[in-house]
């Protein structure tokens, strides 16, 4: 008996380490966000303050060399288009580390968003402190907020804004676009988090 609970002690033990290892940094649904303020392609400063007339922001953790950012850059257009108008613009942010990508360059983000068409703010986040503070991992990452009566931005869903990466007509779940639709309609968001399928982020190293 005793060994019995001793294994049961065990694994509540690992589970509630296991927990708290996945829970640990970044934004959550319901958490409130810390305001940023970083320097966008045309090399004006953009923060969410600076977002009067907003109901909210699809932020979005994405670059230029990453091959799934790449197939979701029309998807990510096209949220723009759709959700702009609505109050849910597109904020991109690039995190990574130009050392490590030298793709991912300032220049090149100029470049790219001119090839593309981008119709949203593309930001460097230089430090990585947003990204950081986020919890962004991939590229993509996508993290829905809704602006409250405080005028705070809150957190309403993280994850994928699709599932199926590589082929966009293909896709049976839009995450984000349900997500928007559901704050839109004034409901709760069904399902507020997804797993975000993409490069990982190209951290600095110490």
């Amino acid at each position: 008996m005793k060994k019995l609970f001793a294994s049961i002690s065990i694994l509540a033990m690992a589970l509630l380490l296991f927990v708290n290892a996945t829970n640990k940094g970044g934004y959550k649904p319901g958490d409130k966000v810390k305001d940023f303020n970083l320097k966008n392609i045309d090399g004006n400063m953009v923060s969410l303050k600076s977002m009067k007339d907003v109901k909210g922001a699809i932020v979005v953790f994405t670059c230029n060399h990453c091959p799934f950012s790449k197939m979701y850059e029309d998807r990510i257009i096209a949220l723009d288009a759709q959700f702009k108008s609505k109050g849910y613009p597109v904020v991109a942010i690039n995190p990574n580390d130009v050392k490590a990508e030298p793709d991912d360059s300032f220049e090149n983000m100029i470049v790219r968003a001119k090839e593309k068409g981008f119709t949203f703010p593309y930001l460097v986040d230089e430090t990585q402190g947003v990204a950081t503070a986020f919890g962004a991992t991939n590229t993509p990452h996508v993290f829905v907020l809704e602006k409250d009566k405080k005028a705070n931005f809150v957190v309403r869903y993280v994850g994928a804004i699709d599932d199926s990466p590589k082929d966009a007509t293909k896709a049976t779940v839009k995450y984000v676009e349900d997500a928007i639709n559901n704050l839109l309609s004034g409901k709760k968001v069904e399902k507020d988090q997804a797993k975000a399928i993409g490069c990982t982020i190209k951290w600095k190293k110490a």
